[in-house]
């Protein structure tokens, strides 16, 4: 049975607490102390690892352990006795956990003591495009979330969609429109390529909505849907279905208001399964993507 030896408890408990102090391996009982006036290395907890990040990872008294590891573009480290690690999206501590886990589930060490630091930064991206005030490209400041763009990039304009949709690097070639076609593309094998997240739910504060972003993610604020008006309406035409407008009349609002001679009771055209159909509605109800609305002229 492997155990970690040293000459005083006051000291060991010390280093155990800096986390300097290496268990020994399996097969050997090695003890190793950090050196006199030998620096703590400091851990930044919010920085999230990105490619081609250079990382020191430090094991006193293992210079076969110690080195520095540059991360690739399968955003993977290659450790010693370990092999590939995940390291790219996450933070410092978490590759750190997860490299002392792999150590001691492999059945390396029992208790290995290591740190992580970054030698060299590689700069870390988001895009935040669509229908924003200031769309563009905008650094990765640690645990980046999805609100945190978006007030980078100066909130939504009145003519945003109901979605963002949040494509991870590596798959700037797809094109959503709606979380529908997310939804269609999790029932296949390799699973969705984007993420979809309901602006009203991420306003109102849910926090499983407010997505964590990653280096090269790309943030798409869709153009709302439009609906169109005709009949006895002010201005008829197209109109873009704005976050606010809910109903029927407010749709008609979008265009002056019905006319002196427009009838309360108006109708419009959906299309339901594929289908154009005509119906009788509620200026009270609800206003759907894609309505063409038409007020009727009134004949008394």
């Amino acid at each position: 049975m492997a155990f970690n030896s040293g000459s005083g408890l006051a000291t060991g408990v010390a280093l155990l607490t800096l986390g300097l102090w290496p268990a020994a391996p399996l097969l050997a009982q090695t003890t190793s102390y950090l050196p006199p006036g030998q620096p703590v290395m400091s851990v930044y907890d919010g920085y999230v690892v990105g490619t081609n990040d250079v990382l020191t990872i430090a094991y006193h008294g293992e210079p076969s352990m110690t080195g520095e590891f540059t991360v690739g573009t399968d955003r993977t480290i290659t450790y010693p006795l370990i092999g590939r690690v995940e390291a790219a999206g996450r933070t410092l501590t978490e590759l750190q956990a997860e490299v002392r886990t792999q150590l001691t589930t492999q059945g390396f060490y029992l208790d290995p003591q290591i740190a992580i630091t970054v030698e060299e930064f590689r700069p870390q991206n988001v895009f935040v495009v669509g229908e924003v005030h200031s769309p563009g490209t905008y650094s990765l400041a640690g645990a980046m979330r999805l609100v945190d763009a978006l007030a980078m990039a100066g909130s939504t304009l009145p003519t945003a969609g109901a979605e963002a949709v949040i494509v991870p690097a590596g798959n700037e070639g797809v094109v959503l429109h709606s979380s529908a076609a997310i939804e269609r593309e999790a029932l296949e094998p390799q699973g969705p390529s984007a993420s979809a997240v309901t602006r009203t739910a991420l306003e109102s504060g849910l926090p499983t909505e407010n997505i964590r972003l990653h280096d090269g993610d790309t943030v798409f604020i869709l153009r709302a849907e439009s609906i169109y008006l005709a009949g006895e309406v002010a201005r008829p035409g197209a109109y873009t279905l704005r976050q606010d407008t809910k109903t029927i009349l407010q749709g008609i609002s979008l265009g002056g208001g019905a006319t002196r001679r427009g009838a309360e009771k108006v109708k419009i055209i959906r299309v339901i399964n594929g289908e154009r159909k005509k119906m009788k509605v509620s200026i009270y109800d609800e206003v759907m993507p894609g309505d063409t609305i038409i007020v009727p002229r009134r004949f008394f």
